[in-house]
């Protein structure tokens, strides 16, 4: 499958945390601990906000990120308060730019590590459910990409957490139509450019790897000798498949079947309960 990583907080550099960690993203596209492949070399994407666009910038390959020159180029000079990245093994979908995350539209970013199990017998009905007005924008074949137009076909622009839940719970009842006992695998993050919303959640309740980075003030008293924890604010966050190092105290499990919010201020962490909208 995939792995990712949201980033928001002081303006870093992407190189920051793209490259520097010892077991970076780019370390877990060829020695992945925690993913279901050690390598994760079928594309990547990155995403940011500039200071005075609402709509992200992307950058999106479909070679591996190890070894990709413009990736390495642009992380030393592009600087933002919020990054997404994505390192892709494909799940059986073709290798191509519009295939990797993570997806844009409008102002909103997404990217996904799981899979709809069966999604070649529930796609047509899936696809039949995403409002006309955005048929037309969904460029690629993946089922993250579907999930996604789900997503903002049941309101993503009013309501994240409920909209996710819709395409979640529909994702399911239509899968249960085609006899597929458990039809979604899903950890997802999704951004307007302000807030993160990260979903971890499974139909067999066995979810893919999440973690988020402990609060920087908690970090500080732990590692008061740490240059980077002394240069970020009070409020930065990662959220990771999987922890990008082994620094002690910086890393905690998403607990399963829940999401949670990344915004100024505090911080939440909620349950997560799909439903199926009766209009679908």
């Amino acid at each position: 499958m995939c792995r990712w990583l949201a980033y928001r907080g002081t303006p870093v550099l992407l190189d920051t945390i793209l490259y520097r960690p010892a077991h970076s993203l780019i370390d877990q596209s060829l020695h992945s601990k925690l993913g279901v492949e050690t390598t994760n070399g079928d594309g990547f994407g990155v995403g940011w906000y500039s200071a005075h666009d609402e709509t992200p910038a992307l950058l999106r390959d479909v070679g591996p990120a190890w070894n990709n020159r413009n990736l390495r180029e642009l992380a030393d000079h592009v600087r933002s308060s919020l990054f997404f990245a994505h390192i892709r093994a494909s799940t059986g979908t073709a290798v191509q730019q519009s295939n990797c995350h993570p997806f844009r539209h409008g102002r909103w970013m997404f990217m996904h590590n799981g899979a709809i199990d069966g999604f070649r017998l529930m796609r047509r009905d899936l696809v039949m459910l995403v409002d006309p007005e955005l048929y037309a924008d969904i460029e690629g074949t993946t089922d993250s990409e579907v999930m996604f137009f789900l997503a903002l076909t049941f309101g993503l622009d009013r309501d994240p957490p409920a909209a996710v839940a819709a395409m979640a719970g529909v994702v399911e009842r239509v899968g249960r139509d085609h006899g597929v006992e458990f039809p979604l695998q899903m950890t997802l993050a999704l951004t307007e450019g302000e807030h993160i919303w990260a979903f971890r959640y499974s139909s067999a309740g066995a979810s893919r790897s999440l973690f988020y980075s402990s609060q920087v003030e908690a970090l500080r008293r732990l590692h008061p000798d740490l240059a980077f924890l002394r240069e970020v604010s009070d409020e930065t966050r990662l959220i990771v498949s999987e922890p990008l190092g082994d620094l002690p105290g910086a890393w905690n499990e998403v607990p399963e079947n829940s999401y949670g919010v990344v915004r100024p201020g505090s911080d939440e962490l909620h349950r997560f309960v799909p439903f199926a909208p009766t209009a679908a």
